[in-house]
């Protein structure tokens, strides 16, 4: 397939980029270059003659529409999206223009460039999405496809909106589209605002490692590589107007995963230990979620799809690849917001 991925050079995208080629699949990747994209993440593949970048906005419609007409893609793979959910109560704003309006856009573009080429039956626009969409659980219970949205962030309810507007599409105009919901990803290229990078790059430097409240929010750690094979099937064999929830079956409160993470510090780096002396609680996020787990189940019956890295697994890999990709993390540590607490707007 000849595949649109909108926001490849961000960590998820550059995933899905990365193992498209890997596979066999041409790509054409769409990327604003926001703060958190980075064309390193996509450096490995940027001479392939089956990739090509184009640097556009999604909330562009004439330049979804050029992108569209000049490569002719199969499907469209759309990942753009601002996701930081403390960035999101600081300002909700940029989170309605990508979000929904980007969203809408990209779907209308879809819609005229389907419509020209005849409405084929094989085309796909598969919007990936978050679990956080369905809200917070108790200590019982998993999320479905037909869990009802509670979102609870500005993050989280601007990436309802995106989903209700793709079904509508699917449902009012009769655009081929698959939808996939996943739960919070890890591994290499990981945006150093995010938990799993802040606990590894504060504890090489020494700095306090936070911890939101007293660390008791469990989520659900899918590898971004696991996530990249589950989205490639779900666009190639999912059923039309069907969505899939992706997880990794690997449940954990946040501060078992800190631990977990600086007991791998301290056999890797043990010049440093014991580094969860430098865990530190801090005041809890805004409408914290308490829990999010995902049940595969849909995707596992129908696509045949199960998580194949442990978190014990990832979490090893995870760690080696920030002590093996210094100058990577390095070069992002100036960018808006990355090292200061962020999320006290509410």
């Amino acid at each position: 397939m000849k595949l649109l991925v909108s926001g490849g050079a961000g960590f998820i995208g550059s995933a899905v980029v990365r193992r498209a080629i890997a596979t066999g699949h041409a790509v054409v990747n769409v990327d604003a270059l926001t703060y958190a994209a980075c064309l390193d993440n996509v450096a490995e593949v940027a001479d392939r003659p089956e990739y090509a970048f184009v640097e556009a906005d999604i909330r562009d419609r004439a330049a979804m529409d050029a992108v569209l007409a000049e490569h002719r893609p199969d499907a469209i793979m759309h990942l753009a999206a601002e996701s930081h959910v403390d960035r999101s109560i600081d300002g909700p704003g940029t989170f309605i223009e990508t979000n929904v309006n980007g969203t809408f856009t990209l779907l209308e573009a879809a819609r005229a460039y389907w419509t020209a080429r005849g409405r084929p039956g094989t085309f796909r626009f598969h919007h990936i999405s978050t679990d956080e969409v369905y809200g917070s659980l108790g200590a019982e219970g998993r999320f479905t496809e037909d869990t009802p949205y509670d979102p609870r962030s500005p993050y989280s309810a601007s990436k309802a909106a995106s989903d209700h507007l793709v079904r509508a599409w699917f449902h009012t105009y009769g655009l081929p589209v698959v939808l996939t919901n996943c739960s919070n990803n890890y591994g290499p290229f990981h945006f150093p605002e995010k938990l799993i990078p802040v606990v590894i790059l504060n504890a090489l430097a020494g700095r306090p490692i936070p911890v939101y409240g007293r660390g008791e929010n469990v989520r659900d750690w899918l590898h971004v590589e696991d996530h990249a094979e589950a989205l490639l099937l779900v666009v190639e064999k999912g059923r039309v107007g069907r969505s899939y929830n992706i997880g990794g079956e690997a449940e954990a409160r946040n501060i078992d995963l800190v631990r977990m993470i600086c007991a791998i510090l301290d056999r890797k780096c043990p010049e440093g230990a014991p580094h969860a002396r430098l865990i530190t609680f801090v005041e809890d996020r805004p409408g914290h979620d308490l829990r999010y787990a995902i049940d595969p189940t849909r995707i596992r019956e129908e696509l045949g799809w199960r998580p194949s890295v442990t978190l014990e697994e990832g979490l090893e890999r995870t760690v080696q690849w920030y002590l093996d990709n210094e100058s990577w993390w390095r070069a992002l540590q100036d960018r808006e917001g990355v090292g200061r607490r962020l999320g006290r707007g509410a």
